[in-house]
């Protein structure tokens, strides 16, 4: 391995970039990289019975365990559920943690989403690393440039949303699938949508598209070239 990379997955609530790129997280971090899961709010406000206090102490505790599964490191800014602002106060918070872990490449949302906290946080995620890029802006620590940015596949995030990535997820889909089964809200009881039937038939889909047995897919940012393979392009493993 010529030099260790940085993977990091900015999500609005615990669990969404599990379900789209943890098998690809867990491919880096099996192989020697490093691996961060932003969670800009804990998604505690969609549970039938549990108060949001009690769900956010849930689902930060499900994340843990879903990042240790990875390899990952969970990290969690104090943002409430369904009250996800676009302001500086948040960019600017989040381009503290992109310049303190630098990350080669960034997995966010797209822009596009049924859900108004999934498309604040592409806006967020996209301020943030211009702020954390440029050496003007006076943080903690030094400027660091994002490499590469990628949205993943979020059944909420549909409008216009058009694959043109596709990682091979095939050596890592058990530890993927052990990770997501981590969350209540993944494996029912709490949401009348079929997450875990949803993601694990879209890793076999993207599979066959791919040629492979199981495969997670992304979009590049509009206007980038378009590759395939069994990484993030760009970012080999061997």
């Amino acid at each position: 391995m010529a030099r260790k990379l940085h993977i990091m997955a900015v999500g609005a609530h615990c669990g969404d970039m599990e379900l789209v790129a943890g098998g690809v997280i867990a491919k880096y971090t099996q192989a020697g990289h490093e691996a961060s899961i932003v969670h800009l709010t804990p998604g505690e406000k969609g549970h039938l019975y549990l108060k949001a206090e009690e769900y956010a102490k849930q689902k930060i505790e499900e994340a843990k365990r879903a990042a240790e599964i990875l390899g990952a490191e969970p990290i969690f800014l104090p943002y409430r559920d369904a009250e996800l602002p676009v302001n500086d106060e948040v960019k600017f918070r989040l381009a503290e943690v992109i310049r303190e872990k630098k990350p080669d490449v960034i997995i966010t949302h797209w822009k596009n989403s049924m859900h108004p906290d999934h498309a604040n946080t592409h806006l967020i995620v996209e301020g943030a690393i211009l702020i954390a890029a440029l050496p003007a802006f006076e943080l903690k620590d030094s400027a660091h440039s994002v490499r590469g940015l990628f949205y993943g596949e979020n059944w909420e995030d549909p409008y216009g949303y058009s694959p043109d990535v596709y990682v091979d997820i095939t050596s890592t889909y058990d530890i993927w699938v052990e990770a997501i089964k981590q969350y209540q809200f993944v494996t029912g009881g709490i949401s009348s949508f079929r997450y875990l039937d949803y993601y694990t038939h879209l890793a076999v889909v993207r599979g066959c598209l791919m040629g492979v047995k199981y495969a997670q897919a992304f979009m590049m940012p509009e206007g980038a070239n378009r590759r395939q393979g069994g990484f993030l392009p760009g970012f080999n493993l061997d």
